[in-house]
């Protein structure tokens, strides 16, 4: 059953499958029309019908004249962590390792475990079938072999002519099977429903993109808390970004939908991450990362 993948019916080269197609539609009849000169905070690369997959921001660079730089060494996630600080987080506060993780990501190696919610267990293989696998996004694990051979990671800079950074994008594959737990991008932002910068990170789906907005949380212990919730539109949390066949955008705030992402130091002086996924306030998944920094010569991703 891992490896069944279901393909709905094709409705042509504008609409996709109909299950990708239903989505957007559900977006667009449940969520408001959107436009990004008054909501900025919501753009994001927009991903092609069939299918995105780890080469995604390789074409996205080509369509919109930028260059992919994977040479500059180190890239990371966030250009300065400390743009960050802001009424929960005091940027002195956190460990300077995870500050270091945000700016020098790609000199480091994961390694991920998964922990899924028995009740749940189903609808995620459901999706990854339906989904998931097709798309080449998203796919994440189901069970303990799917990560028994770690994670590669790579860290992409789409740079302009003037070799400027115009979207950092992140690209995680599960080595056991190849496929692409995240193709997604990253950066700062500030949305009208919170004081101070946020995290933005945007998943790049047909039609459309997912986009998690968190709020940065600094704790005594020197840990970092990325909070994805909020109580209505233009706050923090996740939105469901759908274009139809005219470029018009439609957004969906997904208020049941929240993640809680809690980077630390632990006691052995290794740095990890819990990153916890949750629906209508029940806990559906929760993924264990271990991040181990290599020499930047011997490693560069």
């Amino acid at each position: 059953m891992d490896g069944l993948e279901v393909r709905t019916p094709d409705l042509g080269p504008v609409r996709g499958r109909l299950s990708d197609w239903v989505t957007q539609l559900w977006v667009r009849l449940t969520g408001r029309r959107v436009s990004l000169s008054e909501h900025p905070w919501l753009e994001a690369p927009v991903g092609d019908v069939d299918a995105i997959g780890s080469d995604f921001f390789e074409r996205h660079a080509r369509q919109e004249g930028l260059s992919v730089d994977e040479q500059r060494a180190p890239r990371g996630l966030l250009s300065d962590f400390s743009r960050l600080a802001g009424p929960e987080l005091d940027a002195a506060l956190v460990s300077r390792e995870i500050a270091e993780f945000y700016e020098l990501t790609s000199r480091y190696e994961l390694d991920v475990w998964s922990e899924w919610s028995g009740i749940f267990r189903p609808f995620g293989r459901l999706l990854s079938m339906i989904f998931s696998r097709r798309l080449r996004q998203l796919n994440v694990p189901l069970s303990a072999l799917d990560t028994s051979r770690g994670m590669s990671s790579r860290v992409l800079y789409l740079v302009d002519s003037n070799d400027e950074v115009r979207l950092r994008a992140w690209v995680r594959e599960l080595r056991a099977t190849r496929r692409t737990l995240y193709a997604g991008s990253y950066g700062t932002v500030e949305v009208p429903g919170h004081a101070g910068a946020c995290v933005k990170v945007c998943f790049p789906l047909p039609n459309g993109s997912a986009v998690v907005v968190m709020w940065p949380e600094s704790t005594r212990d020197g840990s970092l808390v990325l909070h994805s919730e909020g109580r209505r539109f233009g706050d923090p949390g996740f939105y469901f970004v759908a274009v139809d066949g005219r470029e018009r955008r439609f957004a969906r705030y997904v208020r049941s939908f929240r993640e809680r992402i809690h980077v630390f130091v632990d006691e052995a002086g290794e740095l990890r991450t819990d990153h916890e996924l949750s629906l209508f306030g029940l806990r559906v998944l929760k993924l264990h990362y271990r991040m181990r920094r290599v020499p930047s010569d011997t490693h560069e991703s």
